[in-house]
């Protein structure tokens, strides 16, 4: 069960209890067992005399019952009755749901047969199982766990009880057809964005007040929410974005627009007089600064021993619309930043993503959340009414509401799309899962295709080609060499039944023979050859410790060790087990303790203090001898080829290794090629610098650029090419990397080369990546085809030779 520890905002529907007439009434046999008490000798049987007589006494309705001794306690906590906390008189259980004890009246029983009066009885006298028994009739199958669950909801929360048939009933599905073009945005907008800004205006009038704009990358969702700040206007308006986007939002809104006053509310010295933010149209600013001051304010800060806390600005406003560019961002519900989301005070909310799914169904409950979608944001008590949107267990015991412990509970979420999902994938319940979800998804997601917009869009086509060479005898003796010894170490774990308790190590190795495939220099230069390594010198410090690889965005771990926040990120995700076991750290193997939060390691004031700048992997290899790898010549022969036919071409390149970026530059530059680069660690202006350069000079041909730092929110429609050099399991990834440059304002024929080593863990990987493509096209579309998760199965696959 996944939870989520927040404050509460509670609200509860009572159940309905259907007038109906008892066969014989319970004070009687309250009465009766009053009189029998003259024969109860014991004090235990006494109480146990007296708790029967309450239960009777909670089954018809007249209240709830005291427990006033530690043996009336026990003897309730054992019948299910009660909780611990009823204990010496000073808590109260509730009334048994199960059997009510109550029964149709004999007019209500007339004219039926045997079997209808048996379940006229059930729906009296035992609500659960009538429900149950009605769902398997229906359904001509045994019940699944969540279709038990389901049932038990309907129970206590009748509102739930045909919550998809009202959702398909109350809320239509709002067709798209043109708006005017709005007077205030200075360009023309396409057809399908005008269709778009029609949509989006219907949504902030219907039930859900915004909503999830999930066009493909590169088809102006940008423009499309301005003409929606334009043409509905209202202020303050809040843009959260990654960092690397914040300066193109302020850019596109300065092009289209006139008059919006826009301020980037970004670094030390951003204004907290929020007097003076809400004078502003637009507030620009990232997911790091929203969630630090979230933290701030919820949690605090240690000054001189005393826990301080500070007001966040930005969740004191009633913001007019807030707006999540990128809302994969907040995938993982548990996080800061997704909490920090959450909070937030909106009149309408949306969520902008191309991609709003990239490894499993579960991730769109945080957008799902966001919105503020009833019911399928809330938690539900399978045993009373209780109903929060916030998992309410301080005491991690028992509900802060009803008492009822958390086993009791489950997300709407949970129940009805993604345990079915995922314990079923597309047969059975989970195919009715993903009917359900489908249902749900039309009503608050517009997602349109490059493909199904051609006419719109007038884009020049895209062509994705998979290069595939060979290593050389050398490489290849290095690469089967290291793939043996990985290969045997996955061996061992899958015989000792350990295999999920060293992912740690399971995914270092992935990432060694990732790195082999690159470049051999990866993994025999790696600083990171000893078993146990804490970081010393302050080059040393800056390398993640699961790719050994330069740490753009640096985060440690309790234990001292450094990690790049999205290596960790993805090591966590790989990690996760439904039994909530916190993960080892992969270099020490202590439990592992980090703040995927926490700000970014400055290893520059270090720098400045005296220390060593980091050299990359140049500053370890002898460049007189070194030679390059297969990958690397590959690249360069497409470079060379390409210079020949057209020298004005100007291309990116792509991967996730900034020490493989390092060897690749180098390799270009003496190939003669004019080259610039794009890292985490650059600040916001420094990246807007930087495109601006590759982007206006024309002697610079290739952009080296880290995928994790500009995967995203980019726009490169300078360059028509794009060198995909390492391959990830996650094909969105990908794919948002190559709609950087194609997209609105590209107007050359767009060609994406994946470079791929054969016979290597590469060409197994882009077969993991279709079986992933599917899961999306399952979930966003109507295709019939799913997928689960990378499985042990999957891995046993990757070590296949």
């Amino acid at each position: 069960m996944e939870v989520d520890e927040d404050e509460d905002e509670p609200s509860s529907s009572k159940r309905r209890s259907p007038a109906k007439r008892r066969a014989r009434s319970p004070s009687e046999e309250i009465d009766e067992l009053d009189e029998d008490d003259e024969e109860l000798d014991t004090p235990a049987a006494r109480a146990a005399a007296a708790v029967e007589a309450r239960l009777l006494k909670a089954a018809a309705g007249v209240a709830e019952y005291d427990i006033d001794s530690e043996e009336e306690a026990a003897l309730a906590t054992k019948k299910g009755r009660g909780r611990g906390k009823a204990l010496k008189g000073k808590g109260k259980a509730k009334k048994n749901d199960q059997e009510t004890g109550l029964t149709p009246s004999k007019e209500e029983l007339k004219g039926l047969n045997r079997e209808e009066k048996r379940m006229l009885r059930m729906k009296y006298g035992n609500p659960l199982k009538y429900e149950e028994t009605m769902m398997k009739k229906e359904l001509g199958r045994k019940l699944s766990w969540a279709e038990k669950a389901s049932c038990a909801l309907k129970v206590h929360h009748p509102e739930l009880r045909d919550a998809w048939g009202d959702l398909e009933a109350d809320v239509p599905v709002v067709e798209p057809v043109k708006a005017e073009q709005p007077m205030g945005v200075l360009c023309t907008l396409l057809p399908f964005q005008q269709e778009s800004l029609y949509w989006m205006r219907k949504q902030e009038l219907g039930i859900y007040g915004g909503g999830l704009l999930a066009d493909e990358m590169g088809m102006g969702k940008t423009i499309q929410m301005i003409a929606l700040m334009v043409s509905e206007p209202g202020r303050p308006n809040l843009i959260i974005a990654p960092t690397v986007a914040v300066m193109q939002w302020r850019n596109e809104i300065a092009t289209h627009t006139k008059g919006m006053r826009v301020v980037v509310w970004h670094g030390a010295a951003r204004e907290n007089n929020i007097k003076e933010l809400v004078k502003n149209d637009v507030v620009l600013t990232t997911y790091a600064v929203v969630e630090s001051c979230f933290r701030k304010q919820e949690a605090g800060w240690k000054r001189k021993g005393v826990i301080v806390k500070e007001k966040s600005p930005v969740h004191s406003i009633e913001w007019n619309r807030v707006i999540l560019d990128e809302a994969h961002n907040i995938k993982e519900r548990a996080t800061n930043t997704a909490k920090a989301a959450f909070a937030l005070k909106a009149r309408y909310r949306w969520c902008l993503s191309g991609t709003p799914l990239q490894n499993r169904v579960g991730e769109l409950y945080s957008l799902v959340r966001f919105l503020g979608v009833d019911p399928f944001s809330f938690y539900y008590c399978k045993r009373c009414d209780c109903k929060s949107l916030h998992w309410r267990f301080k005491d991690k015991k028992g509900c802060d509401d009803c008492g009822h412990s958390p086993m009791q509970h489950t997300c709407f979420w949970n129940n009805e799309i993604l345990t079915p999902i995922q314990k079923h994938s597309f047969a059975g319940p989970g195919k009715l899962a993903f009917k359900k979800l489908h249902i749900l998804l039309e009503r608050i997601m517009l997602r349109r295709t490059k493909l199904q917009k051609a006419e719109d869009l007038g884009l020049p086509p895209r062509t994705i080609v998979v290069r595939r060479d060979y290593f050389s005898p050398e490489e290849k003796e290095l690469y089967l060499s290291l793939f043996s010894d990985a290969k045997r170490e996955f061996s061992t774990y899958v015989d000792a039944g350990t295999l999920l308790n060293n992912y740690s190590n399971v995914f270092s190795l992935l990432t060694r023979m990732r790195q082999m495939a690159c470049h051999p220099d990866l993994v025999l230069r790696s600083r990171n050859n000893a078993g146990l390594y804490i970081p010393g010198a302050d080059e040393e410090a800056a390398v993640c410790r699961l790719c050994n690889d330069a740490a753009e965005d640096a985060i440690a771990a309790k234990c001292k060790h450094v990690f790049d926040r999205e290596c960790i990120r993805q090591y966590l995700s790989t990690t996760a087990t439904d039994d909530d076991i916190q993960p080892d750290c992969p270099v020490c193997h202590v439990p592992l303790t980090i703040d995927l939060e926490a700000d970014p390691i400055d290893f520059s004031e270090e720098a400045a203090g005296g220390g060593k700048k980091r050299q990359g992997m140049l500053g370890r290899l002898d460049l007189d001898t070194w030679r390059s790898s297969t990958k690397i010549e590959a690249l360069v022969e497409e470079l060379d080829g390409l210079r020949r036919k057209d020298a004005t071409t100007k291309s990116i390149v792509f991967s996730q290794f900034v020490n493989f970026l390092d060897l690749i530059a180098f390799r270009l530059q003496r190939a003669g090629f004019v080259v610039c680069r794009l890292e985490g660690t650059m600040s916001p202006q420094a990246r807007d610098a930087t495109i601006k350069h590759f982007m206006n000079n024309v002697h610079v041909t290739v952009f080296l650029v880290s995928l994790k730092a500009g995967g995203v929110a980019l726009n490169l429609t300078e360059a028509s090419r794009v060198y995909l050099m390492d391959s990830w399991w996650n094909p969105a990834v990908e794919f948002q990397a190559m709609d950087r440059i194609h997209r609105l304002g590209q107007h050359r024929p767009v060609r994406a080369i994946k470079l791929v080593v054969e016979d290597s863990i590469e060409s197994r990987i882009v077969q993991l990546q279709e079986k992933k493509s599917a899961m999306v096209d399952a979930t966003l579309s109507t295709d019939d085809q799913a997928m689960g998760r990378l499985t042990a199965e999957d891995l046993g696959f990757l070590f296949r030779l």
